[in-house]
């Protein structure tokens, strides 16, 4: 009989029933309605070992590979370890020493990170950088784990942000810092190699989509992967170098830095950077879309790119927003 571990109490879990009525025979309140497997509210993640194939169904290709499942449809037939998504989001701490920083452009720091601890994360994810108590910021890693050693931020200088202006004039080389997470879904998944990619990014927006754009070809996509970034002028685009050199090394990839204020120089987009993707781009179906940047951009280009073609399932959006002067920054 398989056993359900929660937390430190473990029970037996009999043929036929669900993680989800063990825990509630148990009196452990878990969030539930349909108890079928469409509403997702009782979505849980799986710590150790592997949930059944049908209480994935109809979940994200990111939320099945960070092991989320259906608790009203899972039915165990081996032992299995559970958390609820609320301790989830909730891991402790993980010291980090600072190894590098470095100005991207006039506003944009990378940021070099060493964890004390290793960290299993995907490129795309998002960290919480803390200083205290009192401060802390969401950060999106722009790293690659197979590829790069140290994990990497970009951290935009934001006016009157705390945690901006702590990272762009005191944060120093060998300080050491907290980080909490990985978290988010914005992250490329193993799946159909031919499948469209198209990255859509505003400022520090491209941190993500940098390293998703890396990831998945390190990882043999070998679908068109397209990245659209976006700024008013040329001062707030940055890795264009690198971008570029990675377009002409890489037969699937095309980078494409767009301007939206009244100039564009050779070589550049004029236009809001969204409508210049879906243009060029044309139809999204059976394309993947991701999404990273300004709220308002992120919000009308979802809306757009599923009057493309492109189904929701398959857009993932990650919208920096920026908090009121004196609460803890959050993207």
């Amino acid at each position: 009989m398989p056993i359900l571990r929660y937390g430190r109490d473990s029970w037996p879990i009999r043929e036929g029933q669900s993680v989800l009525d063990c825990l509630l025979e148990q009196g452990i309140p878990v969030p539930h309605s349909c108890r079928s497997g469409l509403c997702q509210s009782c979505l849980m993640r799986a710590v150790d070992g592997t949930p059944p194939a049908a209480a994935q169904k109809g979940l994200r290709d990111s939320l099945k590979a960070r092991n989320h499942f259906l608790a009203c449809v899972c039915q165990p037939t081996e032992n299995l370890a559970v958390a609820s998504m609320e301790a989830t989001a909730h891991d402790s701490s993980i010291p980090a020493t600072v190894r590098g920083l470095e100005l991207l452009n006039a506003e944009v720091m990378k940021v070099v990170l060493e964890c004390h601890d290793p960290l299993d994360y995907r490129a795309g994810q998002f960290i919480n950088l803390v200083r205290d108590a009192q401060l802390s910021r969401s950060y999106s890693l722009a790293s690659v784990p197979e590829h790069d050693e140290h994990l990497h931020l970009h951290v935009r200088r934001v006016p009157q942000g705390r945690a901006s202006r702590w990272v762009h004039e005191e944060l120093r080389p060998g300080h050491r810092v907290d980080i909490r997470g990985p978290a988010g879904e914005c992250f490329y998944t193993d799946g159909d190699k031919d499948q469209g990619l198209l990255l859509v990014g505003t400022g520090s927006g491209l941190a993500p989509l940098f390293g998703i754009a890396r990831d998945a070809l390190q990882r043999g996509h070998s679908g068109p992967i397209r990245l659209f970034h976006g700024s008013r002028d040329r001062r707030g685009l940055y890795l264009t170098r690198e971008l570029r050199d990675l377009a002409r090394s890489q037969p699937n990839f095309d980078y494409t830095p767009c301007l939206s204020g009244p100039e564009a120089p050779p070589g550049h987009a004029r236009g809001r950077v969204h409508d210049i993707a879906l243009q060029e781009t044309g139809s999204l179906k059976n394309w993947r879309v991701y999404l990273c940047g300004h709220p308002e951009m992120v919000k009308s280009a979802k809306k757009h790119a599923f009057l493309a073609g492109a189904s929701m399932k398959d857009i993932y959006a990650d919208a920096f927003v920026v908090s009121p002067p004196g609460a803890s920054d959050t993207n």
